[in-house]
C-alpha cells in the first residue's frame, strides 16, 4: 500500500551509549504489533551485528518502522558514540524529528551533545524522553533542567527549545507525560504503555517535507546488499515518485572527485515494515525506500529521473582527526592462522569500508603494501580491525597518529577534545594529575555528580593525542569504576611535546616456542604478555620492559639437565602472572616503530624491523 505524505513520520533516536535507546526501540516494535503473538523475538533486535551485541553499543545506523493507526513511523536507530559520527550525520537528512533519550540519573553526556547538535542544525523537532526513571539515584527535575541548558547552549530556536517531555522506563515498556503519575507507575499500582510516546510523535513531529522538483530526487544515505538483486541504495525520497522498472540516473563522483553520471533501471523497490524490507511497486516522496539496480551506488549519490535535474548536496561529514597505517602481514608466522591477503585484496577491503562509511578516508602511501586510513577515533579503528579479522584475514596496523593543520598565519593546529569524566571521589587527585600531565585543562568540576552519590564529574579540554593510551590508565586509577567519554571540539594551537610510553619492550631474540623456565627468568625485567607454549619469532614483543630502553631476551631458554642428582626435591615454581593485551590495549600501547599483527586467532606485537642487529634499543634513537 502506497502511503500519502501526511500519513508518514520519519524520526531518529538520539542517546548516549547505554542510556536505553535500543531497548526502547524493542518495546516500540512490540507494542505497535510488529511481531506476531507466536513469534520468538530476541532482546535488542536492532543490534544485529555480533560486535554490537558483544559490546552493547550501536555501531551502524539502521532503519525500522511501526504503524500507529493508519500512520507509518519510520525509525532510525543512531549510534551513541562520537567515533561513529559519520553514521549519525548521513542519516539526519532522512528524518524530520528526533527523540532525545537521556538517563534520569546521568543526564546529558558528550555523545548526546554531539548528535543533538547535528539534529538542531538540521532544524529537526526534538522530543525529550527521560529514561530509567526507576533508578534509585534518578534526579528527574535536574536532568530536565540540564537538557534545557544544553538546548540553549547549542543555539536551539525558541520553537526547538519548547520541547515536550516524556518520562519513561523503557525496560518495563511504559511512559507518561505527567510526572505526578510516576509513583503509581513505579509501584505497579497503575499500568502503563508507550502509547503517550506514539501520540506525541504524531502530534509534534511534522510530516515529511517535499521538494519542489516534479521528478524523482533521492539522496542515498545508506547501503545494503542482497544476494539476489545486488547492491541496495537506501534513502528518503525528497520529491517525485519512483516505480519498478523505471529508468533513473545516478549522479555520483569518481575517486578523484569529478562528477560521474550512470543510467540504470530499477529492478526492485522495497520499503520498511517493522524489521523487514517489503517489496513494493511504487514509492512516493517522503518515504524512506530501498532501490536496487545500480551496482555502483555510493553513499552521497543522488538518484534523479531526468537529465534536467541536478544532484542534491553530498552528505557533509566532519573531517577525520586520526590516521592509522594498515599493512600486509610480513611476519614469519604469516598465513599460519588465517588468509595472508595481498596488497590488492587489502586495498579492496578498505575501499569497500570507505564507500560504506562516509567518516572514513583512505590514502595511498609510498609503500605499495601499506595504506593509510583516516577516521575519528581509536574505537572506530578497533571495530573495523575486529570486523576484518573475523572475515579470516591477516594484516598489520600501526600506531594511530593525529592529523595536524596549519592556519593562515602558519601556526600548527591540532584537534582538541572535551573529555567528561564521572569517577569516584577517591580517584580525583590521581586522575587530575594524569590529564594535566597530558596538557589537559580542567574546565568544570561538579561535586557528587549532582546527586549525592560520592562521585565527581570533571571536564577537561585536552589534545586528541593526549587521549591516546589514556583509557586503560584511567580505568586503572578509578579501579574500573570511572566513566570516560569524549567529544571533538575542533582545532586549536599545538600544545607542545607529549610523552607517550615511558617504558621499553621485551623482545624475543629468536624463533621458537616460549618455555616457562625462560619466561621465569624474565619476570623481574618487566611485565610479560603471555605464558609458555606460545610461538614467537625474532623481533616479536613478549612484554613491557621496566626501563626506558628495549631489551632483547630469550623466552625459549630451557633448563640444562645434568647427570648429578639433586640433594632435595625441587620446589614447584610458576609464573606469577601475565598481562593479557586486548586489541584496544595494544592500539593504546604501541610506539611508532612497532606493528600490531592481527590474525583470526591471535593478536601479536612486533617491531617493524625484526633483525635485532638492524635496530637500536635506545628510545631516543628509535622514536623521533
Amino acid at each position: 500500500m502506497v502511503l500519502s505524505q501526511d500519513k508518514l513520520r520519519n524520526i531518529c533516536i538520539i542517546a548516549h551509549v547505554d542510556h536505553g535507546k535500543t531497548t526502547l526501540v524493542d518495546f516500540l516494535l512490540r507494542q505497535a504489533g510488529t511481531f506476531q503473538q507466536h513469534q520468538v523475538v530476541s532482546d535488542r533486535v536492532m543490534d544485529s551485528g555480533d560486535l554490537e551485541r558483544e559490546r552493547g553499543i550501536t555501531i551502524l545506523a539502521k532503519n525500522t518502522s511501526v504503524r500507529v493507526g493508519d500512520t507509518k513511523i519510520n525509525i532510525v536507530d543512531t549510534p551513541g558514540h562520537a567515533d561513529f559520527g559519520g553514521e549519525v550525520e548521513r542519516i539526519m537528512g532522512m528524518v524530520e524529528g528526533a527523540l532525545l533519550l537521556v538517563d534520569a540519573a546521568e543526564g546529558p553526556l558528550p555523545q548526546t551533545r554531539f548528535v543533538l547538535q547535528k539534529a538542531l542544525k538540521q532544524g529537526l523537532k526534538v522530543i525529550l524522553v527521560i529514561n530509567k526513571v526507576d533508578r534509585p539515584d534518578a534526579r528527574t527535575e535536574e536532568v530536565v533542567n540540564h537538557a534545557f541548558d544544553l538546548f540553549v547552549d547549542l543555539g536551539a530556536t525558541e520553537e526547538q527549545a519548547d520541547f515536550s517531555i516524556i518520562y519513561a522506563c523503557a525496560r518495563q515498556g511504559w511512559c507518561t507525560l505527567n510526572p505526578d503519575e510516576l509513583p503509581e507507575l513505579l509501584a505497579g499500582t497503575k499500568k502503563g504503555s508507550l502509547q503517550p510516546l506514539f501520540d506525541e510523535v504524531l502530534k509534534q513531529i511534522p510530516a515529511p517535507k517535499i521538494g519542489d522538483e516534479e521528478g524523482l530526487q533521492l539522496l542515498i544515505s545508506n547501503l545494503s546488499y542482497s544476494e539476489y538483486v545486488g547492491r541496495l541504495g537506501i534513502g528518503k525520497i525528497r520529491s517525485g515518485r519512483v516505480k519498478k522498472n523505471q529508468r533513473l540516473i545516478r549522479r555520483g563522483i569518481t575517486e578523484s572527485g569529478q562528477p560521474k553520471n550512470e543510467s540504470f533501471t530499477v529492478t526492485q523497490l522495497y520499503t520498511y515494515d517493522g524489521l523487514k524490507q517489503v517489496e513494493v511497486n511504487e514509492l512516493l516522496a517522503g518515504d524512506i525506500g530501498v532501490i536496487a539496480g545500480s551496482e555502483n551506488a555510493e553513499i552521497g549519490d543522488t538518484l534523479v529521473s531526468s537529465d534536467a535535474q541536478e544532484a542534491l548536496p553530498r552528505i557533509d561529514v566532519e573531517k577525520p582527526t586520526l590516521g592509522m597505517i594498515f599493512s600486509v602481514n610480513t611476519s614469519p608466522l604469516s598465513g599460519k592462522e588465517g588468509e595472508a591477503i595481498q596488497s590488492r585484496k587489502l586495498r579492496d577491503r578498505l575501499l569497500k569500508e570507505v564507500r560504506q562509511n562516509v567518516a572514513l578516508r583512505m590514502e595511498e602511501t609510498a609503500t605499495n603494501d601499506q595504506f593509510r586510513l583516516l577516521g575519528r577515533g581509536e574505537l572506530q579503528f578497533a571495530i573495523l580491525i575486529e570486523q576484518i579479522r573475523r572475515e579470516g584475514f591477516e594484516f598489520m596496523v600501526g600506531k594511530p597518529t593525529v592529523l595536524y593543520k596549519t592556519d593562515e598565519s602558519g601556526q600548527r593546529m591540532e584537534p582538541m577534545e572535551r573529555a567528561v569524566l564521572d569517577l569516584p571521589q577517591f580517584a580525583v587527585g590521581d586522575v587530575t594529575n594524569m590529564f594535566q600531565s597530558r596538557k589537559g585543562l580542567l574546565t568544570k568540576y561538579e561535586g557528587d555528580a549532582g546527586n549525592g552519590s560520592g562521585r565527581i564529574r570533571l571536564e577537561f579540554e585536552i589534545p586528541t593525542r593526549g587521549l591516546l593510551g589514556m583509557r586503560s590508565r584511567y580505568l586503572t586509577a578509578t579501579r574500573g569504576e570511572g566513566l570516560f567519554s569524549t567529544i571533538l571540539l575542533g582545532y586549536g594551537p599545538h600544545k607542545g611535546d607529549l610523552s607517550h610510553r615511558t617504558s621499553g619492550s621485551l623482545i624475543s631474540d629468536r624463533t621458537g616456542d616460549t618455555i616457562e623456565y625462560g619466561l621465569m627468568s624474565l619476570e623481574d625485567r618487566g611485565i610479560l604478555f603471555f605464558g609458555p607454549g606460545v610461538p614467537v619469532y625474532e623481533g616479536m614483543i613478549i612484554g613491557e620492559h621496566s626501563k626506558e630502553n628495549d631489551l632483547n631476551v630469550n623466552p625459549c631458554k630451557e633448563k640444562k639437565l645434568t647427570n648429578i642428582r639433586s640433594a632435595h626435591a625441587e620446589v614447584l615454581v610458576t609464573l606469577s602472572g601475565v598481562r593479557k593485551m586486548s586489541l584496544e590495549q595494544c592500539i593504546e600501547w604501541i610506539d611508532e616503530d612497532e606493528w600490531i599483527e592481527i590474525t583470526p586467532k591471535s593478536i601479536r606485537l612486533r617491531k617493524k624491523v625484526l633483525n635485532q642487529n638492524l635496530r637500536s634499543v635506545k628510545r631516543s634513537e628509535r622514536i623521533d
